[in-house]
């Protein structure tokens, strides 16, 4: 049960990365980025040639995962999402889902349809015990650490910069702030930029649970907007929390199996709970959008 939770903790540090890039774009902007799984499906993708290339530890393609993110969400922006501002919602809905089908399947070009995973480097194949009956894999510690150091960074980005304040004004009122001076437009592509990189650095993390594959993205964005929803959308602290708590949920068949095999439970009912495991996420989604719907953590607007 603690080795289930723990787990389920760690795993929840990066689903809250993963919430953190949306939450960016959408509380600077208010536009829904429906390729936000497909950046976290390159960002993995940057992971893993960094370890099959060097024959590291996909943790230490970070670095690498979020230059990539990070150009990937400038890019996009300048080369579709400030064009798609100008017209209706519903043409901004339909230009990322044209980017996710087009990223999807650029990827299923180069990289292939075959589920791809790392099991060489550094850290893969070795555990640390944190106490009875818990041992986690170092790498998946490692990764939660990086998480929480990456939610640490950017929060001291968003609070106590001036690049972070701009960003903040831009959100809270984008014309007042350019009568302040502060150039809208280059936030923007920054909240992109800084979107891209953060869920780019989430998809390194992210392989260290999951194999990576073109359709990866699907399931993830599906996540991360269950998991920004229930912390707020444009908190940063919401996602890290909400995060933990998705964790949780997509862990309750794991406690429930351990739990289950310590009073002789059922294992064909622990079986089945499995394949619902992203049921209960989704029902929390559900809850929280019909009694709090700005999320735990969200802006009143």
């Amino acid at each position: 049960m603690a080795k289930a939770i723990t787990a389920g903790l760690l795993m929840g540090l990066v689903f809250g990365l993963v919430a953190l890039g949306l939450t960016i774009i959408f509380g600077v902007m208010d536009i829904v980025n429906f390729a936000h799984g497909e950046f976290l499906m390159i960002g993995m993708y940057a992971g893993l040639l960094t370890a099959t290339v060097f024959g590291l530890d996909p943790l230490f393609g970070l670095p690498v995962a979020a230059v990539v993110g990070f150009a990937l969400g400038i890019a996009c922006y300048y080369g579709l999402v400030r064009f798609l501002l100008r017209g209706p919602m519903v043409a901004q809905l339909f230009g990322t889902f044209g980017l996710m089908l087009f990223l999807r399947n650029v990827a299923l070009l180069i990289m292939g349809a075959d589920p791809q995973s790392v099991h060489s480097g550094l850290l893969v194949g070795k555990s640390f015990v944190l106490g009875p009956g818990i041992v986690i894999e170092v790498t998946k510690l490692a990764a939660g650490g990086l998480s929480l150091l990456a939610f640490g960074f950017m929060w001291w980005v968003m609070k106590r910069t001036k690049i972070g304040k701009a960003l903040t004004a831009t959100a809270l009122d984008a014309q007042a702030a350019r009568y302040m001076g502060i150039p809208t437009e280059r936030m923007n592509s920054l909240a992109w930029g800084l979107g891209g990189a953060t869920v780019g650095m989430a998809g390194a993390l992210l392989l260290n649970f999951w194999p990576v594959e073109p359709n990866v993205g699907l399931l993830f964005t599906m996540i991360a907007f269950a998991t920004v929803a229930l912390g707020g959308f444009g908190s940063i602290s919401g996602a890290a929390v909400a995060g933990l708590i998705v964790g949780l949920l997509i862990n309750i068949p794991s406690m429930w199996d351990a739990f289950s095999m310590l009073i002789g439970g059922d294992r064909l009912q622990v079986g089945l709970l499995h394949q619902f495991k992203y049921s209960f996420v989704y029902a929390a989604y559900f809850l929280i959008m019909v009694f709090r719907p700005r999320g735990l953590f969200g802006w009143k607007h």
